[in-house]
């Protein structure tokens, strides 16, 4: 799958989470999700003189369930619940909880809790780079067919 083919596929498959999305297809969006954020943010800077401005605002926004989405697929592509996708925040959100719950103000705590949460985001990089399950799988069909050519999915 080639960058354009990925973005468009990113868009056409908008909140598709069922399904396989290949190695391509998941970094090729995220190429094209940065650039768009890095080119926004610029003009947001020139326009309004703040990074955070409206034009990076509405992208984040509009490309978010995609994101999720192809993220969510190119976990069932390795055969894993797109479930995982959600491990790093859970590890943040138990030290936000232990934080506002504890009498004790102890900095090794979140320390080791970052730590925690980078370590998972490692493991979730690499499933990213892992090539997929050959054959089908609990989440579908290979997205390469036979002929090892990419099958064409449909939009929903």
């Amino acid at each position: 799958m080639n960058f354009w083919q990925a973005v468009a596929s990113g868009f056409s498959n908008y909140v598709k989470f069922s399904g396989r999305a290949i190695r391509s297809e998941y970094w090729y969006w995220n190429l094209f999700v940065w650039m768009v954020t890095l080119a926004a943010a610029l003009l947001d800077v020139a326009i309004v003189k703040h990074r955070h401005g409206p034009l990076e605002s509405v992208w984040q926004f509009v490309t978010f369930l995609p994101g999720l989405a192809v993220a969510v697929r190119r976990l069932h592509d390795i055969d894993r619940a797109g479930w995982w996708i959600l491990l790093p925040a859970s590890v943040i959100g138990i030290l936000i909880a232990i934080l506002l719950l504890s009498p004790v103000s102890s900095i090794s705590l979140p320390i080791m809790m970052v730590f925690i949460a980078i370590c998972l985001i490692v493991v979730l990089i690499y499933w990213f780079c892992r090539p997929g399950t050959s054959g089908p799988n609990r989440y579908g069909g290979d997205p390469f067919g036979p002929d090892g050519h990419i099958n064409r999915r449909p939009a929903i």
